[in-house]
């Protein structure tokens, strides 16, 4: 049994034993002890320390993946001349010169090769092959990346044609006139904003040839745009930036109190969700809102928040994923902190190409390069019946 399915049997072995704890430790007014409750938050904080240790496996085990697949495949036609020839932002001499200027390696041929991918702005546009890296990493770590639907685009606003009503049909007599009933039809335009960020490297590590300048500003790229993304997908106000899926979601259900929520107003919501919606839909909350559902039943005495057995499989509650996010607020008053829908329904429009602007003379006096990095996106709920969230009462 590999690690990783050995620790998520452990962690489900830990929750029953941490359920029967909490039923048989609970006096009759349904509280636990002081001693009790310390021990149960200890068990607690094992299962969250093994689900973080089971994430960090996981993500370990597809990079092997990634990094252990063939670089080539084997010729089994014969060569035809080079037509299949990458060009453009994916050639190896794209590549080679964007790197070249990033470190300070100018050469006439660079600046030849960088023509076909100067921004307007004074930047490169990054080769396709690391863009494809950028893309896929910012979608390992955003969370709503991974369930949204991401489409590209190179200029001009995106415009989404919504159905806001459908028609119907009629019953008619023989020979009766027919009832008109039309769609009506609503439009969702995707714009663009720009995120961005600038990352400073000592000019010593920069000219340290053990540096590997490609994979730090991926690393350290994708870990700012990540984090201001998701923030963005599911609290933005969209002026200057995305509109969040708190911001368009309708509400499900309100909390009778503003500081604790129930088992029924999580199954109200689950509900209040239409039923084509649950097939695609997946839970989103703050990690400090997964510890009161840990401790929730359901009618029948089932506790809803269920472990993840199988390896990639999320945790669930009714049968559906549940997802964390730093994003999502805590429980209080007037807070939106907990959000059930199909998030497919929520498109990201990225404008094709990220720049990259090497600063020589910034952070000069300060013995640092910079390196400024853009992107430009925008977000939205295309359909707000699809999401639905549970709101503290005030």
């Amino acid at each position: 049994m590999s690690k990783i399915l050995d620790l998520r049997q452990k962690r489900a072995e830990l929750w029953e034993k941490t359920k029967k704890f909490l039923d048989e430790a609970k006096r009759e007014d349904g509280m636990l002890s002081a001693d009790d409750a310390a021990q149960y938050e200890k068990m607690e904080a094992d299962i969250v320390a093994m689900g973080k240790e089971i994430g960090i496996l996981e993500r370990r085990e597809e990079l092997d993946k990634q990094l252990n697949a063939p670089t080539s495949s084997a010729v089994l036609t014969d060569p035809d001349g080079g037509a299949d020839t990458k060009t453009g932002r994916a050639s190896d001499e794209y590549k080679k010169a964007f790197w070249q200027t990033m470190q300070n390696k100018y050469s006439y041929a660079a600046q030849d090769a960088l023509q076909i991918g100067t921004d307007s702005e004074g930047g490169f546009l990054v080769p396709d092959e690391f863009e494809k890296t950028l893309i896929d990493k910012l979608q390992e770590e955003n969370i709503i990346r991974g369930l949204a639907t991401i489409i590209t685009s190179s200029n001009g606003d995106k415009k989404i044609p919504v159905v806001a009503s459908h028609g119907a049909a009629n019953w008619t007599d023989e020979e009766g006139e027919y009832t008109e009933s039309d769609d009506a039809f609503g439009m969702v335009t995707l714009g663009a904003h720009k995120l961005s960020t600038i990352i400073k490297v000592s000019e010593e590590l920069l000219n340290d040839s053990a540096f590997n300048l490609e994979n730090y500003i991926s690393q350290e790229f994708v870990r700012r745009m990540a984090a201001a993304e998701e923030e963005a997908f599911i609290s933005g106000n969209g002026t200057g930036k995305p509109t969040g899926l708190l911001t368009t979601g309708e509400t499900g259900v309100t909390s009778a109190s503003a500081t604790a929520i129930t088992a029924d107003e999580i199954i109200d919501l689950y509900h209040s969700l239409r039923t084509p919606y649950r097939k695609n839909a997946s839970f989103i909350t703050n990690d400090s809102t997964i510890k009161a559902i840990r401790k929730l039943k359901d009618t029948n005495g089932q506790y809803l928040w269920q472990p993840g057995l199988q390896a990639g499989q999320p945790d669930t509650i009714l049968n559906r994923p549940i997802h964390t996010s730093a994003y999502m607020p805590e429980i209080g008053k007037g807070n939106k902190i907990l959000l059930f829908g199909d998030i497919s329904y929520y498109w990201i429009a990225d404008r094709q190409g990220r720049s990259f602007q090497r600063l020589n003379e910034l952070f000069a006096k300060n013995g640092q390069v910079g390196f400024r990095v853009f992107q430009r996106l925008d977000a939205k709920l295309l359909l707000p019946e699809a999401v639905k969230t549970l709101v503290m009462a005030e």
